[in-house]
Parts: C-alpha cells; sequence; structure tokens
C-alpha cells in the first residue's frame, strides 16, 4: 500500500468526487481513478460507490478514511522533522473556523503566520453544522485544529483550550416591547419567536441549553446559517435573537436588551485532537495564537471580551 494511494483516497473521500479531486492533486482523472481502483483490490473491498451523479463512501471507505489519514499524518510529521533542521517548515496547515470569532482576527493570525512560514500551505475551513461538525473534523483527522464553541462536556477524543469569552446580547426590533429593557428573564422570552442558527452551532447549544436548564421550551421560528440573514429577519420584526456582543456592537436598525440573572456566556476554545501528535506547522500556528492574545491582553488590561489565563501556556 502506497502513501501516494492513501492520499488520493483522502482526496476523493473529502471532495466526494473524482474530477475535484484529481484537480485538487494536479493529477488527472484516469490516475486517480486507476489509484483507487488499485486500493479497492489491494484491500478486498469497495471503497466508494459511484453512479454518474454522486460518489459516497461505502462502510469499509468510512472505516478506512480516520486510518489513512492519521498514515498520511505520521508520513507528514516525519517529513517535517527532516524540514525543521533544515530549511524551515514545510507541509500544510487545515485549519476550522466559525463563521464569527469575537474579537480573535484569524485573518490577521494568518497573515502573520504566512509571513513567518511561507512554505507553510493553509487551508481554513467553514462548515455547515458548526462548532459540532468542526470537533467531529478535528476528532477524525480532516482538520488539525479548529476554533470553535462547544459547551458542556469536551467530546471524546478531543483536547479545548480556551481563549476567550464574551457575553450574548438579546437583539429586537427598535419598536418591540423588550427592546432597551433590563433584568429580561428567559421566563419572560418563552412566548416571543426565536431567530437561531442552526443546531451545532455554539451559540444555538448555549442558548438551547441554559433554557433546558430552566425548565422552559422556546420557539425557534427561523433557522439562519448566517449573520446577514438573522440581522435581516430581526430588523423586519420577525423574532428576537441571541448575538455575540462583539456582533451586536456593529449593528444599525436593532436594539438590545439585558439578560437576567446574567448574561449568557460564548466561550471560544481552540480543539486539537487528544491522542494524536500535531503536525509542526499546527503548532507553529497555535504558538502565534497564544501571542496574539498575550499582546492584546497586555495592551487592554480591562477588556470586556477578555481571553481565558490558559490562552497563556505553550501549545505542545
Amino acid at each position: 500500500m502506497e502513501l501516494r494511494h492513501l492520499e488520493y483516497f483522502v482526496a476523493v473521500a473529502e471532495e466526494l468526487s473524482f474530477t475535484r479531486a484529481s484537480r485538487r492533486l494536479h493529477v488527472v482523472q484516469s490516475g486517480v481513478s486507476s489509484a483507487i481502483q488499485g486500493l479497492e483490490r489491494e484491500l478486498g473491498a469497495a471503497l466508494f460507490d459511484r453512479d454518474r451523479h454522486r460518489v459516497t463512501l461505502t462502510e469499509a471507505g468510512r472505516a478506512l478514511l480516520p486510518e489513512a489519514r492519521a498514515t498520511l499524518a505520521a508520513a507528514q510529521s516525519a517529513r517535517e522533522a527532516v524540514a525543521e533542521a533544515g530549511a524551515g517548515l514545510r507541509g500544510t496547515l487545515s485549519i476550522g473556523t466559525m463563521l464569527s470569532t469575537g474579537h480573535i482576527d484569524v485573518p490577521t493570525l494568518l497573515g502573520r503566520f504566512h509571513a513567518q512560514h511561507p512554505g507553510v500551505l493553509v487551508r481554513l475551513r467553514l462548515m455547515p453544522g458548526g462548532s459540532a461538525e468542526l470537533a467531529r473534523e478535528v476528532i477524525s483527522g480532516g482538520l488539525d485544529l479548529a476554533l470553535l464553541s462547544i459547551p458542556g462536556e469536551t467530546p471524546a477524543g478531543l483536547a479545548l483550550r480556551p481563549l476567550a469569552r464574551e457575553p450574548l446580547v438579546l437583539i429586537s426590533h427598535p419598536g418591540h416591547p423588550l427592546a432597551g429593557q433590563s433584568g429580561v428573564s428567559l421566563e419572560r422570552l418563552v412566548a416571543e419567536p426565536f431567530i437561531d442558527f442552526p443546531p451545532g452551532w455554539g451559540t444555538r447549544a448555549i442558548v438551547d441549553r441554559a433554557f433546558a436548564a430552566a425548565g422552559l421550551d422556546r420557539q425557534v421560528s427561523f433557522e439562519a446559517a448566517d449573520y446577514a440573514t438573522a440581522f435581516g429577519l430581526v430588523r423586519n420584526n420577525l423574532g428576537v435573537a441571541f448575538i455575540p456582543s462583539s456582533i451586536a456592537g456593529t449593528l444599525e436598525g436593532v436594539s438590545q436588551a439585558e439578560t437576567s440573572p446574567g448574561p449568557l456566556i460564548w466561550r471560544i476554545s481552540v480543539a486539537t485532537p487528544a491522542a494524536r501528535r500535531l503536525p509542526a506547522a499546527a503548532r507553529a500556528f497555535l504558538s502565534e495564537l497564544a501571542a496574539k492574545l498575550r499582546g492584546r491582553a497586555a495592551s487592554s488590561p480591562t477588556v470586556r471580551h477578555r481571553p481565558d489565563p490558559i490562552c497563556y501556556r505553550q501549545f505542545r
């Protein structure tokens, strides 16, 4: 079994298309197909179901995918160890992120990282399934790390390091009875139609858990997968929404209200695999992330959206 064949398999599994995989690999499609067929013969099992319209993983393919990723990651680590001793970092860094990361400026971080390590190819990915899907991709090896928000227990196979936290604020149409109010309880919100993000998103999980803990059921009338749509629905008085304060402060045409007994807290963490050694590029990015947060805390000691102390530790 050749590493090249596993690389081709992972590309097809992630793209679910032989055409897109061949473009990503810069290999003719017939070469990718031939490699997959050879791998299937060697393993004695079909890895993909193929028809004219789509490509899907078989049960054998789903079983192979995390093992193939782990094998490729180990080989990459070996190459990086040699590169570190010579001409600097090389390889690929796969990062997942939420639609918003509050005051953690991901583009600036990536710009600084690229300037210091131009030999590293960075892939940044957003997931439609939000933080829950990001966590699964880190565990399975599809991502090296991710910036996400997961309230409650840490999923098995994942290591979470807190980075920052900020309150969620309730926003509504300026003419809404709750606009500008303070001390708004969850009980008062039960009758309100809510605009929220899909299940799996961090802020959705925080609000769902808060109402469940209070023994209350709320009505989510609209689900939006982006902030622009959610804000448009609120501006048109179709419901209320909980939004990170760093985002709410930039909005026009909506009003804010304060909840009681206190605000719901949105926590941003960096997720890494618990049982897999990070590649050198991922460790270097995490060091850059920690340094950036240390610098921000030093320049703004009273910042409301403060980083958690644990973020200052050296990432390993």
